[in-house]
């Protein structure tokens, strides 16, 4: 109870955070919805044969990408606070030695819950229109949140080994960028060569963005592994990609915590 307690305290600081340099959140929105707008007009030709136009295609891609970008955002605050001192100065403190970095990760989960709120606001106004039901739709929010809560992990640990936000924060994009574009978040994997359509489809953001339209009530469109474990159950994948995640990065995040400038 000590850990969670002193856990809510740290989450409470990332918070108030955004109270104190709101500029923070403003940009933390504003990006997300410029990608909405941008690729719901530019690449509106790319939804030919799509029910309801390519904004339902986009949108479980855009709110993928987002939340992968949680892993950069939470890598570069981790550093940050490294370079000013600030982790020394918890480390002095009588306070949980996991509490540092879990509250860390639970307030740029809520962040998550802001944007995405914003995000879904602004895809309702340029057409998409999920058709599963509430229950449903609600699933799909959470598995984003999760995915996103789970890549804050991977996120602690590079702020943790880099040091320098400078640094980590082009190391944490070089790994997300690839990720989210090799993958079916914005286009059919179809096109691209045979190798590529494997690594795309396999890509935990291909079967994030694939779980995701499932549950919004949107077809999936699956290339060279159209009949694999994930296409076929890209639910189920994404959670255990999700697990496989936290089952890595949480022990290695707060071990490295605990070793820093020992």
């Amino acid at each position: 109870m000590r850990a969670v307690s002193d856990s809510l305290v740290i989450m409470k600081r990332q918070l108030l955070q955004l109270t104190r340099v709101p500029e923070v959140l403003i940009f933390n929105t504003i990006q997300p919805v410029m990608f909405v707008l941008l690729f719901r007009y530019v690449f509106a030709g790319l939804g030919t044969g799509i029910k309801g136009g390519y904004v339902q295609l986009l949108m479980p891609g855009i709110f993928v990408q987002t939340v992968t970008f949680t892993l950069a955002a939470t890598a570069q605050g981790m550093a940050q606070d490294m370079e000013k001192g600030l982790i020394d100065r918890f480390r002095s403190l009588p306070i949980s030695r996991a509490a540092v970095v879990t509250g860390r990760t639970l307030g740029d989960g809520l962040l998550n819950i802001v944007v995405i709120a914003v995000m879904g606001t602004a895809g309702y106004i340029v057409g998409w229109r999920p058709t599963s039901g509430l229950l449903k739709i609600a699933l799909g929010f959470l598995m984003l949140l999760l995915f996103g809560y789970a890549l804050s992990w991977a996120g602690i640990f590079a702020g943790l080994v880099a040091k320098d936000a400078r640094v980590v924060a082009n190391i944490s994009f070089l790994f997300t960028f690839p990720l989210t574009f090799l993958s079916n978040a914005f286009a059919s994997t179809t096109s691209m060569p045979k190798a590529l359509q494997y690594f795309a489809e396999w890509n935990p953001v291909s079967t994030m963005v694939a779980a995701v339209r499932q549950l919004f009530g949107f077809q999936n469109i699956f290339g060279a592994t159209k009949n694999s474990f994930p296409s076929q159950h890209p639910i189920q994948t994404s959670l255990l990609y999700m697990v496989l995640i936290m089952a890595i990065f949480v022990p290695l995040s707060v071990q490295r915590y605990k070793n820093t400038n020992k």
